[in-house]
């Protein structure tokens, strides 16, 4: 099964206030800023046509009525582990996708939860409205492809949100809805599809694998298999124990528009990665780094990656790679957000030494910093820059996932 939250953010809150069960409720990011952008909308507030990542006053124009909630990321996390541990009483085999989206493999334990699937769905949606307060929908199949493809399009439009989808019904349920609805498609493909005549999923299942193959390589693969519901991948508890790649970024509160500026934030970044592929014992021999602008019509900025001649969890050798990066791409536009990530992990307990620099000075140092966090908190320590007027260290710090917690 995919077990999917309703308006999840939406719902913690609801039960939160019972005040406003029977309103129309969003969650944004800033209510005192008409500009803020939607997070999650309940199902009353999607009824007067309310959409999430929406500006605030476009949702007022629907709904003069709507309340608007700041989020509460620490409570949404909790609430999630809570959900992902009822789901461990029906079955060893639990997968996160996300906060709100959790897999769960029930072939070992379907005899001891009633005499079909769909019974031990009602269970498990039981379970967690009583215990949580949240409503959620339930997609089954044979693999996670088919649970989730079952969910989106299925489980979450039908009373009582739960659906099996066989795989030999793929074709009654699923193949006559426009290509944009299969999982995996963005707006950029979908385009691709369109100029091949392939305009609703079962076209694309039946389309030659090896036509598709040709155009896009294992891309071209990968979404044939999944229009036609095939994937062999478990549900695997451990899936995001294995690091490939360890990033941040962060929308910045305004236009930076010196170099100054984008680099201390660029350092915050690299001080956060780097404190936290050591954390996990590893180095990083790729770095990347990402940014763009504020207006999404006109779309500016770049990613591009850089190869170092050796590995290193070292925070200023990360920076400084990251920084010629930065320059040698950026045109000089504003800038409104910024990412950075390291990628191709080994371990660290075996790592290249220089004739030329003092790397186990900066090894101490970063060490040094790492222990006075771990003790004291995240800010209890910074770099001078951080407290400029550009620094974002303390005030992400007081954030979850971009939000105040």
């Amino acid at each position: 099964m995919l077990i999917d939250m309703q308006s999840f953010y939406a719902s913690v809150e609801k039960t939160n206030h019972p005040e406003y069960k029977n309103k129309p409720l969003v969650v944004a990011g800033d209510p005192e800023r008409r500009s803020g952008i939607i997070l999650a909308a309940c199902p009353i507030a999607k009824s007067y046509g309310v959409t999430t990542a929406e500006a605030i006053w476009q949702a007022l124009k629907k709904c003069p009525d709507l309340v608007i909630v700041r989020p509460h990321m620490q409570q949404y996390i909790e609430v999630s582990m809570q959900i992902t541990k009822i789901l461990e009483s029906f079955s060893d085999l639990v997968e996160s996708y996300s906060i709100d989206e959790l897999f769960i493999d029930c072939s070992g334990s379907l005899h001891l939860f009633g005499n079909s699937i769909i019974e031990m769905a009602r269970q498990i949606q039981q379970r967690i409205l009583i215990e949580t307060g949240v409503y959620a929908r339930a997609g089954i199949g044979e693999n996670k492809v088919i649970a989730k493809i079952c969910c989106d399009m299925i489980a979450k439009k039908i009373e009582g949100g739960i659906f099996y989808l066989r795989k030999d019904e793929l074709y009654k349920h699923v193949w006559r809805n426009p290509i944009r609805d299969l999982w995996g498609i963005g707006s950029r493909m979908e385009k691709h599809l369109w100029n091949m005549g392939i305009r609703n999923i079962g076209q694309l299942a039946n389309t030659p694998l090896s036509k598709l193959r040709k155009r896009w390589g294992v891309n071209g693969e990968v979404i044939w298999r999944v229009a036609n519901g095939l994937d062999d991948s478990p549900v695997t508890p451990s899936s995001h124990s294995n690091q490939k790649i360890i990033g941040n970024g962060m929308t910045l509160p305004r236009d930076y528009r010196e170099g100054w500026e984008i680099e201390v934030v660029l350092l915050d970044l690299c001080s956060q990665i780097c404190r936290r592929t050591r954390g996990f014992g590893l180095m990083g021999s790729v770095v990347s780094v990402g940014c763009s602008g504020a207006d999404w019509d006109r779309a500016t900025g770049f990613s591009r990656q850089l190869k170092l001649v050796d590995p290193t969890n070292v925070t200023v050798d990360i920076y400084a790679a990251v920084k010629k990066l930065f320059h040698t791409y950026w045109d000089g536009l504003p800038v409104r957000r910024l990412s950075v990530a390291l990628s191709d992990l080994s371990s660290a307990d075996t790592y290249q030494l220089s004739f030329f620099e003092d790397n186990e000075k900066k090894r101490a140092i970063d060490k040094v910093m790492d222990d006075i966090k771990d003790r004291f908190g995240e800010v209890s320590i910074l770099r001078a820059s951080s407290l400029t007027s550009a620094g974002q260290a303390m005030d992400r710090n007081a954030k979850i996932g971009g939000h105040y917690k």
